[in-house]
C-alpha cells in the first residue's frame, strides 16, 4: 500500500503559524508603537548610544 509524504503539509502548517505570529507582533508593535519607541530610546540612552 502507497501512503503519500506529508512532510511538505507539515512545513506548510508552520509556514502559516508563523506568518500568524508575525501578523500578531507587527499589529501589537503597532498599536503600542510610541510607547515601544519610548523603552528602546531609554534603554539605547542607558547603554551610551
Amino acid at each position: 500500500m502507497y501512503l503519500p509524504r506529508e512532510e511538505g503539509q507539515g512545513l506548510v502548517e508552520y509556514a502559516l503559524i508563523i506568518v500568524l505570529v508575525a501578523i500578531v507582533v507587527i499589529a501589537a508593535l503597532t498599536a503600542l508603537g510610541t510607547s515601544v519607541d519610548s523603552v528602546f530610546d531609554s534603554i539605547t540612552a542607558a547603554l551610551g548610544g
